[in-house]
């Protein structure tokens, strides 16, 4: 409690003095002459591609996987409602797809979408100048400053640096006033960006080192993953703090090997809550990302984590070709849980490449009831009466985030058995009873074997509890009297098991980033409280 009196207390605080810093009265002083002259440029290691510069230069725009076709006119013109696809194109992610132009048109195609951004967006603007966008947009434009500058003429390089220097002196400002924890680590990523490409003095460089340490640590726990427990965050900083590290190895290498050392523990955190497809598991906002940047991203790091074991609340189990991904339900402080999930008990299964069992994966952009999604209902996880372990308040000081309800959960992994067991408390006080599951792999990986206890806390037990099996996509379900068998879309076929409990099969979806939901199905098993003890379940393959 005092924890989160703590965090409202500096949220509303910071959000008045940035509400100040922003007035007009005073964002005349962001704005100086065009002394951001860069020496160097970051390095960039994303995945780029010649039909995406191609198709933008005949005014179809495909970022965030939404294709807008602006018909000719630039993208910063028209009103698109999709946040995702708005946040790609103000952050200049896209440019790394002109690294490769092969024609001064190509170049010059680049740089005039810059110059239109400055002459519709170069005055702040909440939407377009949000902390994150403006530092993933300095740092978009640090690594390809030469598609911009070369071949411009004296006028638009100063109009390109005199923008960059304003976006510079916004964030030195309002970075101190971020309440977002991620806003000020990129932030501060963004600003070591700059002295590392810059002719800047020693001590602003070590300062800007140092406070982005200081950050990185804060931000990271103990097991290499970042305290909103968010694969896709993980990912998002590991993109901006690998290019600041190699550019430390290139100018400042005497700082490198300690940054060198939180970003190899954050790639085997990563790897730790990844599956056998290649994907993170769709926890905490994760869902669909493309697959070659997740590809890129590894391919920085040889760190990986190859055993049973347990990461930032996460439970990991490796045996044979299956890994099976499960959460306790850790629920992050609060400047942490914006975009948490309730997800306790809950686990995505992967044999292979293939995805047997998974969770539906965060609401589209725009999508009506995007809480839904971040609800136990979504996730393979046991719910009682269609409530979660934990609360996601809909109003109030810490709407839309997730707040613990009981005692913190619990998570043990055996790796002698290739077992995790996780008990969750957040169903004690209102339905008396505490949950336990315990998953094992057996058969060299070819068995996962679960079983959920209800471990009753008083006399009087209440409230309908359902445990969901969210399929992967493509999955044909037979029901017989007393299995239920699976066929995969890659054509092996895993046989489901259940004790203790009713089951049913229920449309379900799963997110994708191409497509908004895939539709898929789901197994349910159904008990009352009061009657269960234990429910058992199994997924077996079937060998020819």
């Amino acid at each position: 409690m005092a924890h989160s009196l703590r965090f409202l207390a500096r949220r509303s605080l910071l959000g008045a003095v940035d509400g100040v810093v922003t007035n007009p009265l005073i964002r005349w002083t962001w704005t100086g002459p065009a002394n951001e002259e860069l020496v160097s440029s970051l390095a960039e290691f994303r995945p780029t591609d010649r039909e995406t510069v191609l198709e933008m230069m005949q005014g179809r725009y495909l970022l965030s996987s939404r294709l807008v076709d602006t018909h000719g006119v630039s993208p910063f013109s028209v009103e698109v409602e999709h946040e995702d696809w708005q946040e790609e194109l103000q952050t200049f992610s896209w440019l790394r797809h002109f690294r490769d132009a092969r024609t001064d048109e190509e170049r010059r195609f680049a740089r005039t979408l810059a110059l239109d951004w400055i002459g519709r967006e170069g005055r702040f603007n909440h939407q377009s100048w949000t902390l994150s966008i403006t530092a993933r947009r300095v740092l978009n434009w640090l690594r390809h400053s030469n598609i911009l500058t070369e071949g411009a003429s004296v006028d638009q390089i100063q109009q390109i640096t005199r923008s960059l220097s304003t976006q510079v002196s916004s964030l030195k400002l309002r970075g101190a006033l971020a309440s977002d924890p991620v806003d000020a680590l990129l932030v501060a990523t963004a600003l070591l960006g700059v002295s590392l490409c810059s002719d800047r003095p020693e001590i602003e460089t070590v300062g800007r080192i140092r406070r982005l340490q200081k950050l990185v640590e804060q931000q990271i726990d103990e097991d290499g993953l970042h305290r909103s427990r968010s694969a896709a965050t993980q990912i998002l900083l590991l993109i901006e703090l690998t290019t600041v590290g190699q550019a430390l190895r290139r100018d400042h290498e005497q700082y490198s090997n300690e940054f060198s050392e939180l970003t190899e523990s954050m790639q085997r955190a990563l790897d730790a809550i990844s599956l056998g497809t290649g994907e993170p598991a769709y926890f905490n906002g994760t869902g669909q990302m493309p697959h070659d940047l997740i590809v890129a991203v590894q391919a920085q790091s040889a760190a990986r984590a190859r055993k049973t074991g347990v990461a930032g609340g996460y439970g990991r189990l490796i045996a044979g070709r299956s890994i099976v991904v499960a959460d306790s339900g850790k629920v992050p402080d609060p400047e942490f849980a914006a975009r948490a999930h309730a997800s306790a008990l809950a686990f995505e299964f992967s044999h292979g490449r293939d995805l047997v069992v998974c969770n539906c994966g965060p609401a589209p952009s725009g999508y009506e009831d995007p809480l839904l999604f971040r609800q136990g209902i979504a996730h393979s996880a046991p719910t009682i009466n269609a409530l979660s372990a934990a609360s996601i308040p809909e109003s109030g000081p810490l709407a839309g985030r997730l707040v613990q309800i009981g005692r913190p959960n619990e998570i043990e992994a055996r790796a002698a058995d290739d077992s995790l067991l996780i008990t969750c408390h957040g169903f004690a006080e209102r339905f008396g009873v505490t949950l336990e599951r315990n998953l094992t792999l057996l058969a060299e990986g070819k068995t996962l074997v679960g079983q959920d206890r209800f471990v009753r806390h008083r006399h009087r037990v209440s409230g309908a509890a359902a445990i969901r099996f969210h399929l992967a996509h493509q999955t044909e379900v037979q029901v017989t009297e007393d299995l239920v068998r699976l066929r995969l879309s890659s054509g092996a076929v895993w046989t489901f098991l259940w004790e203790g409990a009713d089951m049913r099969v229920e449309d379900s979806v799963r997110q994708s980033a191409y497509f908004g939901f895939h539709r898929t199905r789901q197994l349910v098993l159904e008990v009352l409280a009061a009657d269960a003890s234990e429910v058992s379940w199994i997924f077996t393959l079937e060998e020819s």
